[in-house]
């Protein structure tokens, strides 16, 4: 079989791998405010999850094609030789490798870091490592300021929305409001695993076609059917595989939620990843923004309710993930550059 085809298939199986683990890392985003509130139990939360990250991977690719745009993989491979496309191939890989040794990382100490900017630190270190030309301008705008906006509306949004509950219901029943929202939150669970799957899926297309092209497969202009189908399968086969670790931190170690504050945080949540999707095309980060929308609607109990020591140790993740990522896919690079010809 051709070396370079042989190469892809391991690249696209490599890629999948990640989305598996983007699944099972992110679980936690959708549904651990249902379940630590009780309004699902933790099969049926992630059954759902697992479908609607399914259905929302079917339902754009602009995310993908941003993905796709952060380096110029055309640059390396287009001239047709084999030993350039192995090479460009070899930056993908090493993206790869970078973004699941960080998602691994942190999926074993229960760290709901970002898999989203995981990925595009790994393809920046790769790229960087390599010479490839990194599009700065769409990843300051399609990713830095999404990724500082992001977390910052969810905060704000969630606390603004939960004070409007707090304020339309002061009067009621508090039995029949936890009742109620428990209904509520089944709907708003789902909201935010179709935008999990729509945000987070997408990302693994974008690297696949990436791939693609790499090897001379494709022009990069749109993303193949089982291309989309391949990626939607494995992050709701990861999600269905759960992410216990990290759901316990976003569920309790917090803050404890009700279940009108779980409804506004994923309410909310759902909403900005919604927007900055099909508005934006912008690859946000699906744990930045519900962790940030908890503390958001967890801080309308008093600002002391939230427990800020977790949330600063889930900060600096936050801040470390792209350079970490960034960093392996660098030494990864350089690792295959020694042994693959043509690096």
């Amino acid at each position: 079989m051709d070396p370079i085809l042989l190469m892809v298939i391991a690249v696209v199986v490599i890629a999948l791998v990640f989305d598996y683990t983007n699944g099972f890392h992110d679980a936690a985003n959708a549904i651990a405010t249902s379940v630590s509130t009780r309004a699902l139990t933790p099969r049926i939360a992630l059954a759902m999850a697992a479908i609607l990250n399914f259905v929302g991977a079917l339902l754009g690719v602009g995310v993908a094609q941003t993905i796709q745009g952060i380096i110029r993989i055309e640059e390396v491979s287009t001239s047709g030789v084999e030993l350039d496309r192995i090479h460009a191939l070899t930056i993908v890989v090493a993206a790869l490798v970078g973004a699941i040794t960080w998602n691994l990382i942190t999926w074993y100490f229960g760290i709901p870091s970002s898999s989203s900017h995981a990925l595009i630190g790994g393809i920046v270190g790769a790229g960087s490592a390599s010479a490839t030309t990194v599009e700065w301008d769409t990843l300051v705008e399609k990713v830095a300021i999404p990724m500082i906006a992001s977390p910052l509306i969810g905060f704000v949004g969630a606390f603004l929305l939960m004070t409007a509950i707090m304020w339309i219901f002061r009067k009621a029943n508090p039995h029949r409001i936890n009742r109620g929202f428990r209904l509520a939150q089944t709907v708003s669970a789902a909201g935010m695993s179709l935008g999990h799957g729509l945000q987070d899926a997408q990302k693994t297309m974008g690297v696949i076609v990436l791939a693609l092209v790499a090897g001379g497969y494709s022009d990069g202009d749109d993303v193949p059917l089982w291309v989309i189908v391949a990626a939607a399968l494995a992050i709701a086969a990861g999600t269905y595989s759960g992410g216990w670790r990290i759901m316990r931190t976003l569920g309790r170690k917090i803050i404890d939620l009700d279940p009108p504050r779980g409804f506004a945080a994923e309410g909310v949540a759902a909403t900005v990843l919604y927007v900055m999707a099909m508005g934006l095309h912008a690859p946000v980060s699906t744990t930045h923004t519900i962790t940030s929308a908890i503390m958001g609607s967890g801080a309308t109990k008093r600002f002391s309710a939230v427990r800020w020591g977790v949330a600063r140790g889930i900060i600096v993740a936050w801040i470390l993930t792209i350079p970490a990522a960034a960093l392996v896919a660098v030494a990864t690079y350089f690792g295959l550059a020694a042994v693959i010809p043509g690096n």
